[in-house]
């Protein structure tokens, strides 16, 4: 039996992403190994801050371990905003201001391509591996759908015509960047 931290606190996407792992993987939540201070993301990329936070927890705490991070580029605006996507109105991460922010500063745009970028960085026994996701899309004149989070409702990925805050969770899976990612890591830890 394998035993992995998965850098998050939140319940519900532990028990998504070990419903997924082998059997013979368990996962940890951050409380579960008694960490509760905020783990540093101050890298200039999002690869940079999956890394940051996965050598934070092996440095600190010892443990096999794993961490993501999560952005949206958008092309016209120069891969804005990027490792600042939860933060990108302000830092009280408020999804409906991060998206209004983003739909006024792409007003009279005509390209409105963007992808979202999940990057998956594993410290498993001295070794570090990195796993990426990536879902290319448009972002949308206007905020569409209640399901989802974060951007959701103004991302379009290419060949469908619903936003992620449109679909059901297992499209938004199938295709989205977080479940490429993760995907990627689940084969990995399968093979093992």
């Amino acid at each position: 039996m394998i035993q992995l931290v998965f850098a998050t606190n939140n319940p519900n996407k532990l028990k998504e992403v070990q419903a997924l792992l082998p059997s013979n993987i368990k996962l940890l939540s951050l409380s579960d190994i008694n960490c509760h201070e905020d783990i540093p993301e101050t890298q200039p990329t999002i690869e940079g801050n999956a890394i940051q936070k996965a050598e934070y927890l092996k440095q600190m705490y010892g443990y096999n371990c794993f961490a993501d991070d999560t952005g949206l580029e958008v092309v016209a605006l120069n891969g804005e905003p990027g490792v600042y996507s939860a933060r990108y109105a302000g830092p009280q991460r408020n999804s409906d201001d991060n998206m209004d922010k983003l739909l006024s500063n792409l007003e009279n745009r005509q390209n409105r391509k963007a992808q979202f970028k999940t990057v998956i960085a594993l410290h498993l026994d001295g070794a570090l591996h990195t796993f990426t996701g990536i879902c290319k899309g448009n972002i949308t004149l206007e905020k569409r759908g209640n399901k989802g989070f974060g951007y959701d409702p103004v991302f379009q990925p290419d060949n469908y015509d619903k936003t992620f805050a449109e679909m059901d969770l297992e499209l938004k899976n199938t295709i989205g960047h977080r479940g490429k990612a993760t995907k990627q890591l689940i084969d990995f830890l399968s093979n093992l």
